[in-house]
């Protein structure tokens, strides 16, 4: 196949959702149809291909997003599975910055939930073209028309709907595909392998007739050629109306929506035509912009397989103790056995192996090209986020940002000689999960680990026993707080002090002021100093860096604060880079004293399906959290209430909501913002 046909024919694709919406199943059925794999796995019997680790298993749930590939209609589609689960929202997030295209999957039935939402607008700020599927038709309370409602109101798009569903609930018999105007039915006997086109049903004639019309008009909006044919009531052949809907999408104008009912086996097929149709290819989408390392020059790195070798590391997992560098080729190609260059840790690296990746299963392959999404064994220095590329044309693409920990607990080996055991366990993980921390507290001697909520570290805990045989005694979950200051403060500070007979001295006058929440630290230089160096400022930067680490109230870190170097003293000889990193330090913690600091806790928004009957005990429950009810709106026969609780007061709240509503309520939260504690 000829270069630019390889790459027209690739399909790099998420399947990105709130927990529970079926992403998983309907990756096992994509798998089984286009012959992948030779039996479908059922997550709720601890056989999903895609669900591998043992706590996935056990708990039905993904915990790690897990790539695999498949061929449909002669097109190569890559494809990974990303967790729903808000403790894990690194996965989805690096997942979603080396893909092309995304599969939005919403329960018919739940519609559009509080983790679908954040995951929809994490794709929308990478730009990720999307395609709908209203997946769990034939469940009871199943809603398709409720469902494109909350899709076009929630998330703020376009949806076009392109199939309709033959019946509802448990008379779901099949689709009605609206571009080609006809029913599609599956074979029960072929396990949903066996489909064909239909005459629509009579009664569903008009409905269907009504919705092709709206989806013409609204994709005649888009395009002028459409439009052009849509007015003056020309015949509008299907290669059209399917190309028009495929620019639409891939310029985030439009999101086609299909349904079906995974499960029975129903909606999959059309669902992977739809991925060819209508999601990008590596040369649809603009090419990768990346920096020249020690230039302010940028570059555009199209998807060009001759092209210089250019690629990310988006994921780092060690498999029995071996680390294993998951991929992103933007162009060029590797070998294997290749050397590559890390611009941002200034080395040479050797790709010992590549491989082609099934879940956790892998086949060998000996070179990569632009499109690829790859692992690769040999890369001991790499971790998330890296750029990877040839030393002759360098380039450094943006790093894959991660949220910091927001809950930590102590923990401590069983057996005391499995301490070094334990430490080594921790750095590995942390190697894998940038969003998981530990530390060793300098005052109690504890180890304390941090992650993203109570599940996140439970998974941790459960892995540091069945993978690195280290048992533990935990503590209380802690959360972890910050710390802020209020007004701004300038202040000078001389740092002059004799070292193993050298004399240091150093002053600098910086300025701290308070930002917006949210906004994080900054650091700007507003000094006119003759003496001020690269260097000295290097230096100033990473003494406000490092005191930053830790407030002046409990040292938590210190967030939305800029540090403005307004002025610096010298004197001749005794002014050097490690002075002047004191002097910053010792002076951004007095200014920090000056500043009335202020703690903050994490806030994090709760999304709760309650019952009519349990609003009053829910809702008093919430107040006792100090909880702030934003609004409260009905769905069907419950009631959805949206609140803002700080993270400290959430601590079994699953338990004590089962017990006040009878198990009858369910919940998701997410982390919201930092606010006064």
């Amino acid at each position: 196949m000829p270069h630019s046909q390889k790459l027209l024919k690739t399909r790099n694709i998420g399947i990105i959702a709130h927990i529970d919406a079926g992403k998983t199943t309907v990756t096992e059925r994509i798998l089984f149809y286009s012959g992948r794999v030779h039996k479908m796995g059922e997550v709720h019997n601890g056989e999903a291909t895609m669900d591998w680790m043992e706590e996935e298993r056990e708990r039905g749930i993904t915990i790690t997003s897990a790539v695999t590939s498949c061929e449909w209609a002669g097109h190569h589609i890559n494809i990974i599975d990303t967790p729903g689960h808000v403790d894990f929202t690194i996965e989805v997030e690096r997942s979603l910055r080396v893909l092309d295209g995304a599969i939005g999957i919403f329960c018919a039935v739940g519609g559009v939930e509080p983790q679908s939402e954040t995951v929809w607008h994490q794709a929308a700020d990478y730009k990720v073209p999307k395609i709908a599927f209203v997946n769990k038709l034939d469940r009871l309370g199943a809603n398709f028309v409720n469902v494109v409602e909350m899709i076009k109101d929630r998330l703020g798009t376009v949806p076009l709907i392109l199939q309709l569903p033959w019946g509802m609930e448990h008379s779901f018999k099949g689709v009605i595909d609206l571009v080609r105007m006809k029913g599609i039915i599956w074979d029960e006997d072929t396990l949903g392998a066996g489909f064909r086109y239909v005459s629509i049903p009579p009664e569903l004639v008009e409905e269907a007739q009504s919705y092709r019309e709206q989806l013409l008009e609204t994709v005649a909006d888009k395009n002028d050629l459409i439009m052009e044919k849509y007015l003056s009531d020309e015949e509008i052949e299907i290669p059209e109306l399917r190309k028009a809907i495929r620019e639409a999408t891939i310029k985030l104008e439009l999101v086609p929506v299909l349904c079906g009912a995974a499960l029975k086996n129903k909606g999959i097929q059309p669902l992977l035509d739809g991925i060819i149709d209508y999601l990008p290819s590596p040369v649809d989408i603009p090419p990768i912009i990346g920096s020249i390392p020690s230039t302010d020059k940028e570059e555009a790195r199209p998807a060009n397989i001759k092209g210089p070798f250019s690629a990310l590391a988006f994921k780092v997992m060690l498999d029995k103790g071996r680390k294993m560098t998951y991929l992103r080729v933007y162009s060029g190609t590797v070998k294997t056995g290749g050397h590559v260059y890390n611009p941002g840790k200034g080395i040479n690296e050797k790709i010992a192996r590549l491989l082609k990746m099934h879940s956790n299963k892998r086949e060998r392959i000996e070179s990569a090209s632009a499109g690829d999404i790859i692992a690769a064994m040999g890369l001991k220095i790499t971790s998330t986020g890296d750029t990877l590329c040839s030393e002759e044309r360098p380039i450094l693409l943006e790093p894959i940002q991660a949220k910091d920990p927001v809950i930590n607990i102590a923990v401590e080996p069983k057996r005391v000689q499995d301490h070094d055991k334990l430490l080594d366990a921790l750095n590995k993980l942390t190697v894998e999960d940038p969003t998981f921390k530990f530390i060793i507290d300098d005052e109690s001697g504890q180890t304390l680990i941090s992650g993203m909520g109570e599940l996140h570290l439970e998974i941790i805990i459960d892995r540091l026993k069945r993978e690195f045989m280290v048992e533990t005694n935990q503590g209380k979950p802690q959360v972890v707080y910050r710390e802020t200051i209020t007004k701004p403060v300038k202040h000078e500070e001389i740092f002059q002090r004799e070292i193993g007979g050298q004399q240091y001295f150093a002053g600098v006058i910086i300025e701290v002021s308070p930002l917006k929440r949210g906004i994080g630290n900054r650091f700007v230089v507003q000094c006119e100093h003759p003496e001020l160096t690269e260097k000295s400022i290097d230096a100033i930067r990473q003494g406000i860096s490092e005191a930053e680490s830790g407030g002046v109230l409990m040292g938590y870190p210190v967030i939305d604060v800029q540090t403005t170097l307004l002025d610096i003293r010298t004197k001749e000889s005794f002014s050097d880079e490690m002075a002047f990193k004191i002097a910053a330090s010792m002076g951004f913690k007095y200014a920090c004293h000056e500043a009335q600091p202020l703690l903050l806790e994490p806030i994090i928004k709760a999304e709760i399906l309650v019952p009519e009957e349990f609003m009053g005990e829910v809702i008093s429950d919430l107040n006792a959290r100090h909880g702030k009810i934003e609004h409260i709106t009905s769905k069907g026969a419950v009631q959805v209430i949206t609140a803002r609780i700080p993270l400290s007061k959430m601590f079994g709240y699953s338990t004590s909501l089962r017990s006040v509503s009878q198990g009858r309520s369910t919940f998701s939260m997410q982390f919201s913002h930092y606010d006064k504690a």
